[in-house]
């Protein structure tokens, strides 16, 4: 399968997606799933489940009061802020998959290493290629981490517009649930290759309009 962990809609703060636009663009690059990630959110994630639940898994990057968990299979969202243990509880008590996104990316709440090596055991990915990183030394850097730790990597676009989706994406085995997931996880390899630098702007811009209209 083909699988690209990390997308937003206009559900986050910085994208303006619209949901026909996301299923629209995750097709015509061959996607099998796409997992929509909004931040700390997960109604753009069910409007497009309902659209194409084929395709769609319901997910949320939530942000914490240090770095970003990247969850997939998720039921109930969490708020913004949460202190890392407690963000971790309630996504575990709901079964989530639960991944980190660009954990060393300064610029983009990245995690403080002891807290990344306190979170390594209970965790069942991590973000290993983002297409948004800056640097591809910051994905370099995840891979390492993830070898060191034995946690398989997973690789999203982290795609605020439709035409980033699938930049980067994950290829494993077939599954159908986080339970299965985790164990197709063993066998992922991740794909794909980084975003302009201009992508940013988009997302400034997102801000600048949803901002203007309120």
């Amino acid at each position: 399968m083909k699988v690209d962990f990390h997308s937003h809609t206009f559900h986050s703060s910085d994208s303006l997606t619209p949901i026909p636009a996301l299923i629209q663009a995750a097709r015509k690059r061959g996607l099998d799933k796409l997992v929509v990630t909004d931040h700390n959110s997960i109604g753009g994630a069910l409007e497009a489940y309902k659209l194409a639940p084929d395709l769609i898994i319901v997910g949320e990057e939530v942000q914490t009061t240090q770095g970003e968990f990247l969850a997939a299979f998720v039921t109930v969202p969490l708020p913004k802020r949460l202190e890392p243990q407690e963000a971790l509880k309630r996504l575990k008590d709901q079964g989530a998959f639960i991944s980190i996104s660009h954990p060393f990316d300064p610029q983009r709440s990245g995690w403080p290493l002891e807290t990344l090596e306190w979170l390594a055991p209970q965790l069942d990915a991590v973000e290993v290629r983002n297409a948004r990183v800056i640097d591809a030394n910051y994905n370099k850097l995840a891979l390492e981490f993830a070898q060191s730790h034995n946690l398989p990597g997973n690789a999203g676009s982290d795609g605020h517009h439709q035409n980033e989706i699938g930049r980067c994406y994950t290829e494993l085995p077939e599954f159908h649930d986080a339970e299965s997931l985790r164990a197709a996880m063993r066998f992922a390899r991740p794909m794909g290759r980084i975003s302009s630098p201009l992508v940013h702007f988009y997302s400034v811009w997102a801000r600048i309009k949803k901002s203007s209209a309120k």
